[in-house]
């Protein structure tokens, strides 16, 4: 466990008022933030806002490993399949609902459990969203173009030549991310990545970020089992009856892309099954990546227990 840092996310002035609290749960998927989540939920009698931008979706549920519904049942959870995949979502509205949502929360609660592996998706909770500038429009056009008749590996290499830094955050098969990263570093001449973390805001309410961690061995074989466990649950039936709408944003992510790739037969279910492992292994490095950054996040390995978390918040 780490010492508890003085970050910025957690200094807050004294003359404001404020006297609540959102403890954010993070870490790589797979990791145990759901189960974390529930105790801390339990401990302060207080509800759960999730910030897991795949778990959004109504019909995404194996693939999505949303909290079962005994997990459900244990602590309220919000932003849990509240949006169908044909909706238009993104996380600036996704910042506006949560905003919202938290002020309903902390009229009843001191403290709210915010659980979330998508660190965009957090950050905008607690520090509000980038400002970029306008770019050229044509510049998008130009860009699906490219993707259309190149494919997205071109335009992974492109970003990885125009930033590095993002590179290595970004999910490279998120097509809208990626064309939206490179956008801004063609239309400004500068990285995407230059202009984020400008646009800190105060909030009302103090922020606690709690991160698991474990070796990376670990994390790797443990989401091996959940795959494997998915696929039991019927995951690929799941797949199968979204496999129609296989366009659509939401389903651009790693669980379902694989599965549609064996449905087109590009390759056989074993193949399949392996790419989403692999895949999914690379997005928790992603995810680590994207957090290790963050000094103020309070680190415990995966098996603290309990009793110890509560103490270091307490104190």
């Amino acid at each position: 466990m780490s010492k508890l840092p003085q970050g910025k996310s957690q200094s807050i002035n004294p003359s404001s008022g404020a006297n609540k609290l959102l403890i954010a749960v993070v870490g790589p998927t797979a990791i145990g933030k759901t189960a974390l989540g529930i105790k801390l939920a339990n401990y302060f009698n207080t509800e759960i806002l999730s910030a897991d931008s795949r778990q959004f979706f109504k019909e995404m549920t194996i693939g999505t490993a949303v909290p079962d519904e005994e997990e459900l049942a244990a602590a309220t959870h919000h932003f849990i399949q509240h949006i169908s995949i044909e909706e238009e979502y993104n996380v600036g509205l996704f910042e506006q609902e949560a905003i919202q949502k938290l002020e309903q929360l902390f009229k009843k609660h001191d403290v709210v459990i915010m659980v979330g592996g998508s660190g965009l998706y957090v950050d905008a909770v607690i520090n509000g969203l980038d400002k970029f500038p306008d770019v050229d429009p044509e510049i998008r056009t130009s860009l699906l173009a490219q993707l259309e008749a190149d494919g997205i590996e071109a335009l992974q290499r492109q970003l990885q030549t125009l930033d590095p830094e993002h590179y290595e955050k970004i999910d490279l098969h998120n097509k809208q991310r990626l064309v939206r990263a490179l956008e801004i570093c063609i239309g400004t001449g500068k990285p995407y990545s230059s202009f984020l973390a400008k646009n800190t805001i105060k909030r009302p309410f103090q922020t606690l970020k709690i991160g698991l961690q474990a070796d990376r061995q670990l994390i790797y074989d443990r989401i091996n089992r959940r795959v494997d466990l998915m696929i039991k649950k019927g995951l690929i039936a799941e797949a199968e009856a979204l496999y129609p709408k296989k366009e659509l944003n939401a389903l651009q992510t790693v669980g379902y892309r694989e599965l549609f790739s064996y449905f087109a037969e590009d390759f056989d279910l074993e193949t399949a099954i392996e790419e989403i492992k692999k895949n999914t292994r690379r997005f928790a490095k992603r995810q680590l990546t994207w957090y290790r950054k963050d000094e103020s996040i309070v680190w415990f390995e995966y098996d603290t227990p309990f009793e110890e978390i509560v103490k270091v918040i307490n104190n």
